[in-house]
């Protein structure tokens, strides 16, 4: 039995980024081959990564990385806040995110498969995260945006935007800090698509019909449902985070700016999260359990 030393657990701990006493019960198991232990190491990782993934991944951060006229913008997610302000998590983010951006390529399979700065796939580099950190990692999407112009807001770890714009840099920033705020779904009303349109407008119209109104009355109320609908979500029709007096079109016109595309993530959105039990409600739970 080789004898497991104190320079061989710190080799295997440098190289692993685990905990002391993981990497001395991993050496003592391979009979101190590093290299053995290392194998091991992956192989109970994925294991664990295995088990984790069916945890739901719905804290996280957004990450965007630019360079020169393009930038990325990457949702990375984790089980908790705590996680998601780790440094080990944000470097895991920050180079996903650079050979995402380097490559192109924003198929979340195939980000998968894409090779970082150490050599390590992004997969085998998210494997070894979660057998570090503990909790169940995904890279959940990715889109990069082009232009002439880039402006790019970060509202804290959870809302990332990008704006592509040509004209004036300052408004390229304000309109990138309202499209975090007030989350437009297009620029102008004929970029809202038809499928959001059409079923506001039939949330309106059985409104209106329960109304008891007359058709030509109906006719109207849906349409200003509609129009009222389109003022709220409409980029250029809402009012300037900025100067609440003036609309984003006049603000545009006034200082001639262009909004040609704005991406807008958010950590979490579409993501069904577990309803979390009070602590009365794990109490009753442990109780009902012991029966």
């Amino acid at each position: 039995m080789t004898a497991i030393t104190a320079s061989m657990v710190k080799e295997l701990r440098d190289r692993t980024g685990l905990a002391m006493m993981e990497c001395k019960k991993a050496l003592t198991e391979a009979n101190g081959d590093i290299e053995l232990a290392i194998d091991n190491l992956r192989k109970s990782g994925q294991a664990k990564a295995a088990k984790k993934a069916g945890n739901i991944a719905a804290d996280g951060a957004i990450t965007i990385v630019q360079e020169a006229n393009k930038a990325v913008l990457v949702e990375v997610n984790c089980q908790t806040d705590f996680v998601a302000k780790d440094g080990n998590f944000s470097n895991f983010s920050n180079a996903v995110a650079k050979v995402i951006l380097a490559s192109g390529e924003t198929d979340v399979a195939k980000i998968a498969e894409l090779k970082l700065e150490d050599g390590q796939s992004v997969e085998e580099a998210r494997i070894a995260l979660v057998q570090k950190i503990g909790e169940n990692i995904q890279v959940r999407r990715a889109q990069i945006v082009e232009g002439e112009n880039l402006a790019v807001y970060k509202h804290g770890l959870k809302i990332g935007v990008v704006v592509s714009y040509t004209g004036d840099a300052d408004t390229g920033k304000g309109i990138a800090m309202h499209v975090a705020a007030f989350n437009p779904v297009a620029v102008t009303a004929e970029q809202v698509p038809a499928d959001l349109v059409a079923k506001e407008k039939e949330i309106a119209e059985a409104k209106a019909i329960e109304s008891g109104k007359p058709a030509n009355i109906v006719e109207k109320m849906v349409t200003g449902s509609v129009e009222k609908y389109l003022n709220e979500v409409v980029l250029e029709r809402q009012q300037y985070v900025i100067d609440n007096d003036k609309k984003v079109a006049e603000v545009l016109k006034a200082t001639g700016t262009t909004v040609a595309q704005f991406v807008r993530f958010e950590v979490g959105e579409g993501i069904e999260k577990k309803a979390e039990l009070s602590f009365a409600e794990e109490v009753a739970a442990a109780q009902a359990a012991a029966k």
